[in-house]
């Protein structure tokens, strides 16, 4: 069987993560309700006749997709295909409110229009003149794993040799409103948090938008192999362990040979038991956590795949993640883990390049 490798990664994140040197100046976020992305000058990327028609996850993606071809040295890729948990929510925002102050009369649908989930993939495919494959994910926290799982098919079938895949989500006022109701957001009386030891349900919120180049062939700037993908929406607390040992076993692997594993504390109560539960597997690697500069959201898990692709590259793992002391010689395989709020989890297998 063919091997899939990520040739590049991009990130626009609550860190300065379009910055060479972020890893060295990543900082924990455990106060705030709400956690806003670092954006770049838009201008710089994207006409100004455009970015004003554009929303803040259309912006941020076009500019991360932009770096991450970039970095592959692809101008046009076979296919672009995008995961996203609530898309483009601010036009969504503004087509409702336009249809509620106007009594349903005289609306125009730039917003409407806009307010699409696959505006994302379709405006990159527009700005690269790309008529391939086009394709988005709408899978809540599992959206940018669904994508990879498409594009590694494609790829082992031939029918692409390198795809653009990425994940995004924004943040709307109304929609920040709304989770502070329903406790999604953790209240104000409960922070800061400790991420790995809260008793207190909710989490920080974030936003950001993640983009990969996903290839056939290895290249120069090669960060990981992509080995292994699996999903499942529920999961049963007692079965999470079995979860995970039967997907390495999938592919000839033991706990012991993980080096390192990621995995996706909020700081919410009642669903991290499941991390804890995976916890005990891996007791010789190196665990880490990363929604403490990330925030929670649909696709947070693109940060954690930005950050496990840095890691396998540069071999080195940034103090601030680390949950405990362990140290391996060498990085080989990672493993990531992530739900939101104990539903549709995700194992992604990572290996060196």
């Amino acid at each position: 069987m063919s091997t899939v490798y990520i040739n590049s990664a991009a990130c626009i994140s609550v860190q300065d993560t379009l910055n060479e040197k972020f890893f060295q100046n990543l900082k924990p976020e455990n106060s705030p309700q709400v956690l806003k992305a670092i954006e770049p000058v838009y201008k710089e990327f994207i006409p100004p006749a455009m970015i004003r028609r554009m929303s803040k996850t259309v912006k941020m993606s076009s500019v991360a997709s932009n770096y991450a071809l970039k970095e592959a040295g692809i101008e046009k890729p076979d296919a672009i295909i995008v995961g996203t948990g609530i898309g483009c929510s601010q036009d969504s925002e503004k087509f409702l409110k336009n249809v509620l102050d106007n009594n349903e009369e005289f609306l125009t649908p730039t917003f409407f229009i806009q307010s699409t989930h696959n505006t994302v993939a379709g405006q990159i495919a527009l700005g690269l003149q790309c008529h391939g494959y086009n394709f988005t994910y709408v899978n809540t926290s599992s959206s940018l794993e669904f994508s990879m799982l498409d594009a590694k098919l494609q790829i082992l079938d031939g029918e692409a040799d390198n795809i653009l895949i990425g994940s995004t989500d924004e943040q709307t006022d109304r929609t920040m409103e709304l989770y502070k109701l329903n406790k999604t957001i953790k209240k104000e009386e409960n922070l800061p948090v400790d991420y790995l030891n809260s008793t207190t349900d909710g989490a920080i919120w974030g936003e950001g938008a993640s983009f990969f180049v996903l290839g056939k062939g290895k290249t120069e700037n090669s960060y990981a192999q992509l080995k292994d993908i699996q999903i499942i929406n529920r999961l049963d607390l007692n079965g999470t362990q079995q979860f995970i040992e039967d997907f390495l076993a999938k592919n000839n692997l033991k706990t012991n040979d993980i080096d390192v594993v990621i995995l996706g504390f909020s700081g919410d109560a009642k669903s991290d038991v499941y991390y804890k539960k995976s916890m005990c597997l891996f007791e010789n690697s190196t665990l880490l956590y990363y929604k403490h500069l990330s925030g929670e959201f649909n696709t947070a898990s693109g940060f954690s795949t930005f950050m496990a692709c840095h890691i396998l590259k540069n071999q080195e793992i940034p103090e601030v993640m680390k949950i405990n002391n362990m140290k391996r010689e060498e990085i080989k395989n990672i493993l990531l883990y992530n739900h939101l709020g104990g539903k549709d989890h995700s194992l992604v297998l990572l290996e060196q390049a």
